[in-house]
């Protein structure tokens, strides 16, 4: 679900893009979507490209056990991305060629991708 808030990084998702959110004031990048600034306060806050790259922090496969709404997705990745703007987000990971997530490992470079989820887009990574 989006909320005016969201309606902007879900919309590029749409289209293929990942945006981030940059105050006007301080200059500095914002992931999550925010009303305020979290460094100076200000509510002047914009949406810019990433460029969709980063590095993969951590990251956990899910073999069993899903919230409800995600059994049918099993198995599935997430992991945390540090995006090179400097912000982190939650994403989940495209498996390799074998169906797995054998070749991810922590401090890899990854890359966004995105793809229709029940009708909703949301942030896929894969290796570089």
């Amino acid at each position: 679900m989006t909320t005016s808030l969201t309606d902007e990084y879900y919309a590029a998702l749409s289209r293929g893009e990942l945006v981030i959110q940059q105050c006007g004031e301080c200059r500095n990048p914002i992931m999550y979507p925010k009303y305020v600034c979290p460094f100076c306060g200000s509510t002047e806050l914009g949406w810019t490209s990433s460029t969709g790259t980063g590095t993969l922090h951590s990251f956990a496969v899910q073999r069993v056990g899903a919230p409800t709404g995600f059994e049918d997705d099993l198995p599935y990745a997430v992991g945390v991305v540090k995006l090179d703007e400097g912000v982190q987000l939650l994403a989940r990971l495209r498996p390799n060629a074998d169906g797995n997530w054998d070749d991810y490992h922590c401090d890899m470079r990854v890359q966004f991708d995105t793809a229709p989820d029940e009708g909703r887009h949301i942030a896929w990574f894969q290796a570089e």
